[in-house]
């Protein structure tokens, strides 16, 4: 027998709970998981602060995403109340402990004067580009208007800035700023994949310019056309949210890392050699600085560039990539970025491993009462979370958490191995 429209309502009702905005007030300021169901087109004129979207014509779809925990007790709203207590049923059918409908729906919670967020408005080619973005409750409108919003710099636009500076400009990444002296060589173009043949012996800011602007017109290009040392690394972080290491040489690397801690900025190291490739997040206050890692460098017998050594060139492809996705997770603030952690890469068994890494207490840069100690910003400290706790002995320091290998092969040890000069 089939069933009227008020005897699926009211089927909802004996089994959901409803609330008043009052109670849901109340409940989000206990930090109830709050979902919006309404259409995008209403998501966009307004919203509850804190609120996530997810339309009902794909809750089934998509909520499993958005709130993997079925225990979390979940507020849902839409405009009037109905669709959210449809919804809530069908939440609970599939699982969910707690889906609590709003009555009255957003239209109530207007009319009593409460909270409303409005989301940035993005034009409507903004809307086309971006489009795979806004489709995921992790980005969304307001995660890409942060990104337009957003200032990365990055260090070197060779091997691992050049794949990075690509991805970064196509996420929407509205200022992006590039420190590079040096000029394109034809050996670049097996990996310096923003460069191209007929800019062989232009500048490598020229060339990334050109590529930059050409992909994604909303991108601001700030070109850092000189060496990159101690006496204007302050100069040039300045502004600057996150940084991507794309640097080559142990000093420009130790230069880097002791203006950022000084600055609060966090830096996303890479590193490659040959076949082989180490990536991590250094955010102070939060978990090591590379001089934790490396108080020193090593014999340069040890420290091989690539122009010596060799590398795949698609390795720093791989590795560039992973950078531009960690800085993307510390501009929108999600998932777990790879602070206190050193991933470290294997092309040719197709590996990944992870270890865990200690902030240095006696570090000189970053320790326990050193002088260079500085918080992170608020945008990206509450962004970048707690560094996971170590997994490994920290014996004397952070090298010696290292397993043999990683002692003699450190992040950033091969001069040349980005392959550019910062």
């Amino acid at each position: 027998m089939s069933k009227s429209a008020d005897d699926l309502l009211r089927e909802a009702r004996e089994a959901v709970r409803e609330v008043w905005p009052d109670e849901a007030a109340h409940l989000i300021e206990a930090g109830v998981t709050l979902v919006d169901v309404r259409d995008q087109y209403e998501w966009d004129e307004g919203h509850i602060p804190g609120a996530i979207h997810v339309a009902r014509g794909y809750l089934e779809l998509d909520i499993e995403q958005a709130v993997p925990d079925r225990g979390a007790p979940l507020l849902l709203y839409c405009a009037g109340g109905i669709r959210s207590l449809l919804a809530a049923r069908e939440l609970h059918e599939m699982g969910y402990a707690d889906p609590i409908s709003m009555a009255g729906g957003f239209d109530r919670w207007k009319a009593e004067r409460r909270p409303v967020a409005r989301p940035p408005v993005l034009t409507p080619e903004q809307r086309r580009r971006y489009s795979r973005h806004l489709l995921m409750p992790e980005v969304g409108a307001e995660g890409q208007a942060r990104l337009l919003e957003s200032r990365v710099l990055v260090v070197g636009a060779g091997g691992l800035g050049a794949p990075a500076l690509l991805y970064l400009a196509a996420a929407g990444v509205g200022t992006i700023g590039v420190v590079d002296f040096d000029t394109v060589e034809l050996s670049n173009l097996q990996r310096q994949v923003i460069h191209a043949t007929d800019r062989v012996g232009r500048k490598k800011t020229e060339s990334a310019a050109e590529t930059v602007r050409a992909l994604n017109p909303d991108v601001r290009f700030v070109a850092h056309d000189e060496v990159l040392d101690a006496g204007n690394v302050e100069r040039i972080l300045a502004g600057y949210e996150v940084v991507l290491d794309g640097t080559d040489t142990f000093e420009t690397r130790y230069v880097l890392n002791d203006a950022a801690v000084r600055a609060g900025i966090p830096v996303v190291h890479a590193s490659v050699f040959r076949f082989e490739g180490q990536l991590t997040v250094f955010a102070p206050g939060r978990g090591p600085c590379y001089r934790c890692l490396y108080p020193a460098p090593p014999p340069p017998e040890l420290a091989p560039g690539c122009s010596v050594a060799g590398v795949l060139g698609v390795v720093p492809g791989t590795l560039g990539i992973l950078q531009a996705t960690e800085v993307l997770k510390l501009l929108l603030g999600v998932g777990e970025p790879l602070i206190g952690r050193l991933l470290l890469y294997d092309a040719l068994d197709m590996s990944f491993e992870t270890l865990g890494l200690r902030r240095d207490p006696h570090c000189p840069t970053c320790g326990d009462g050193a002088s260079t100690t500085a918080a992170a910003p608020a945008g990206i400290g509450a962004v970048a979370g707690g560094a996971r706790g170590p997994d490994r002995p920290s014996g004397a320091g952070i090298g010696s958490a290292l397993a043999a290998p990683l002692a003699v092969r450190p992040p950033g040890g091969h001069a040349g191995t980005s392959g550019g000069k910062p």
